[in-house]
């Protein structure tokens, strides 16, 4: 006999429905297999999906398995939001906080109310900033059907998934575009057949950011709003500027109609650089998936 299980859609980093990225979340995924979660993130299509799971710690809100449509990854931004917005409207955070088991390793968030209306979450990436050698513009440009004098800069930076991050002018970010074959080749020359890379383009002014992500190796042709990589970005930003702390407001999505805010900053500490991550999220759809 078939089970049951409850999904919610979302929009994260968003205020307005039909802006942000997507997100699905089933919030008691018991009994589902790593197979079955791959296969439903793959029906869903989108970014991301999250499956909810008892913790393997009792002192913590839930262990949470995060999918694109092809491959599980072990930290990302937005369906961390999503999530402690699902569970955080079932009344399951402990005074206002949540603490989720990842692959990456412990994510805390917080939920920030007014009244009894949800405002905001806002994470501590699970890891401190790694940083690392890029492939060179060079080699990146083709990713994004660009020239290599388009980019000024580039960087690997981590907060619990790896970024490839690359600077380039505003006036770049327009004409960018993916470019799987190109991806894939560079893949197999830096990591290997089986290699898996994001390719986040950065614009900056000051504080203020655009950026565009592409994933086409992930199953994300672009990600509308992609967490993992402005956390990763806000660290990066740190340590070349030499500051104690910073904040960014990041703005994406819009070339792909889903504008999108991502708030961020991050600071020194004895551990290295920490970043935090934080957005709004709108309720989409509610359903049910039988299996």
């Amino acid at each position: 006999m078939a089970r049951p299980y409850e999904f919610v859609t979302l929009d994260v980093f968003t205020d307005r429905r039909f802006g942000g990225n997507p997100l699905a979340v089933i919030a008691d995924a018991r009994g589902l297999d790593t197979a079955t979660m791959q296969a439903l993130a793959g029906e869903f299509n989108l970014s991301e999906t999250t499956f909810v799971l008892p913790p393997d710690d009792p002192r913590h809100t839930a262990k949470v398995r995060i999918f694109t449509p092809s491959a599980e990854i072990g930290f990302a931004g937005h369906p961390n939001i999503g999530t402690a917005w699902v569970l955080a409207r079932q009344g399951r955070d402990a005074e206002g906080r949540l603490n989720f088991e990842g692959g990456s390793g412990l994510v805390e968030i917080g939920v920030e109310r007014d009244g009894s209306e949800l405002r905001m979450c806002r994470l501590m990436a699970p890891q401190a900033l790694k940083l690392g050698a890029a492939p060179t513009a060079a080699d990146l440009a083709p990713c994004a059907k660009l020239d290599a004098g388009d980019i000024r800069r580039t960087d690997v930076a981590s907060v619990g998934l790896d970024c490839v991050c690359a600077e380039v002018p505003a006036e770049v970010l327009a004409r960018a575009a993916p470019d799987a074959s190109a991806f894939r080749a560079v893949a197999d020359r830096w990591l290997g057949p089986k290699g898996r890379f994001m390719l986040c383009l950065y614009a900056r002014d000051g504080d203020q950011l655009r950026s565009r992500v592409f994933g086409p190796l992930y199953g994300v042709t672009e990600d509308p709003a992609c967490g993992s990589a402005t956390a990763a970005l806000a660290g990066l930003l740190l340590e070349r500027d030499g500051a104690p702390s910073n904040r960014i407001v990041m703005q994406m999505g819009a070339e792909i109609g889903r504008p999108s805010v991502l708030h961020a900053g991050a600071q020194r500490g004895g551990d290295g650089v920490r970043v935090w991550l934080a957005g709004q999220c709108v309720e989409m759809m509610r359903g049910t998936v039988c299996l």
